[in-house]
């Protein structure tokens, strides 16, 4: 990869003020780059202004990274081709995908941690060998959501799942990715070279601005919603509602590691989980300040370093972490209480209500008392919810600070599911028979 720092671009004509046309479809490229870079810039500006537009705003555009330092790769990648006419028949091969291998020749640090990462399991999941993945998800989408029906098999994961999880990325013939798999915007892609990750998941293409990875909004387009609504309780916590009240007014554009308290009065997802501050330096393992899975069904202390293991993370440095980052702005017992009425709730829920939901599902299992269609039992439909969208509600609101998703969200629905399941349970038991 060219090595362009310290270049500037130098715009030439520009479109007068009152024309209609997009000032971007007129921009002339005359120095810092080469002519074959030169020549992509100009082309593009004039069939993809917005594109180019992000590029000449961003930090790459200021520095003479180009359009080629990104997006060639050499002949024999399994992504290389020369569909673009600005390369057809010369030596040079591009892409339209930009691979964590590209970013890791300058970002090799954020790679590395991502690598380490809960989000690198995104697609991971349900697209790793026998043994290891989530058959019931793919029996969910395909069999289920799609009804059985061999054409719409992946409808609701080409337009949900791997959105936020993230594709296995195939080609077809003509080298440009298949409809399948592609438009993916998951965190967890695994794309034809073998790597996984997705950059541009937080830090969009292709201005990829750090100030806008800061901001709840780009978390929140995945981290929301029934089974866990992470942007709901943020905004329903003392931090979001700084956030809401004043948080246009805040500087988020800080370089790494000198974003601290003065730029912001409370926390971002990205200040608690990737930032630093204090004595923290910056990471892109999200994974690395969690004390608890609050996700699985049971959730329980973090201690594994396989980012494919639901516990990935080392909980008690996590704790101690994430107990650094408060002390920036709360005291010692602050911080020591509201930990402590967190991990009471979450307490609560494994040995409350998961625990004795599971004892009665396994014990019906063993006596031939569940449908084997889990979609058709109301058991089973009712289990799923006190654990995968009520039980994750109570737990994550308790530990992010979200009272209304603790309680009303949470735990007054998950007592309902327990004596739901009570019901069944009993009712299945006395006539050896499951109801209709």
């Amino acid at each position: 990869m060219r090595v362009l720092l310290a270049v500037l671009l130098a715009v030439g004509t520009v479109a007068p003020a009152f024309a209609l046309d997009s000032p971007v479809k007129t921009l002339k490229v005359e120095r810092g780059l080469t002519p074959e870079a030169q020549k992509c810039v100009e082309c593009h500006a004039d069939k993809q202004p917005g594109i180019v537009a992000d590029w000449a705003d961003s930090r790459h555009g200021h520095v003479g990274v180009s359009c080629l330092d990104c997006h060639s790769v050499d002949k024999g990648s399994p992504m290389a081709a020369q569909n673009c006419p600005g390369v057809k028949g010369t030596d040079t091969y591009v892409t339209s995908m930009v691979t964590p291998a590209t970013c890791g020749r300058c970002h090799a640090k954020e790679v590395e941690e991502f690598s380490k990462s809960g989000h690198f399991r995104g697609s991971l999941q349900y697209n790793v060998p026998e043994g290891r993945n989530f058959k019931s998800m793919t029996a969910l989408i395909e069999k289920h959501e799609g009804q059985g029906m061999e054409k719409y098999k992946r409808a609701a994961e080409m337009t949900g799942c791997m959105q936020c999880h993230g594709s296995k990325i195939s080609m077809g013939t003509d080298k440009r990715p298949t409809k399948g798999s592609w438009p993916a915007a998951g965190v967890g892609t695994i794309w034809p070279d073998g790597t996984v990750g997705n950059c541009v998941v937080c830090h969009t293409r292709h201005r990829f601005n750090i100030a806008e990875a800061r901001k709840p909004a780009a978390c929140a387009s995945c981290h929301l919603g029934p089974d866990h609504p992470d942007i709901e309780i943020y905004t329903n916590s003392k931090h979001g509602h700084l956030y809401e009240s004043e948080g246009d007014e805040w500087n988020y554009d800080s370089a790494p590691d000198a974003w601290e308290p003065g730029d912001y009065r409370a926390p971002t997802c990205a200040v608690c989980h990737m930032s630093g501050i204090g004595e923290l330096t910056t990471t892109h393992n999200i994974s690395e300040r969690l004390h608890w899975n609050l996700w699985a069904k049971e959730s329980k202390v973090r201690n594994s370093p396989d980012p494919l293991s639901p516990l990935t993370g080392d909980g008690v440095e996590g704790r101690k972490k994430m107990k650094q980052v408060c002390s920036n702005c709360h005291s010692k017992l602050h911080t020591e209480n509201f930990f402590e009425q967190a991990d009471q709730h979450i307490g609560l829920y494994n040995e409350g209500y998961y625990q004795p939901a599971e004892a009665m599902r396994k014990e019906l299992a063993d006596k031939n008392l569940l449908k084997a269609n889990p979609w058709d039992d109301e058991f089973q439909i009712i289990y799923y919810h006190l654990w995968h969208h009520q039980g994750r509600r109570m737990r994550q609101g308790a530990a992010m600070g979200g009272p209304d998703y603790a309680h009303w969200h949470g735990v007054f629905e998950v007592q309902q599911d327990l004596y739901k399941l009570k019901s069944i349970y009993k009712k299945r038991l006395e006539t050896g028979s499951i109801e209709n």
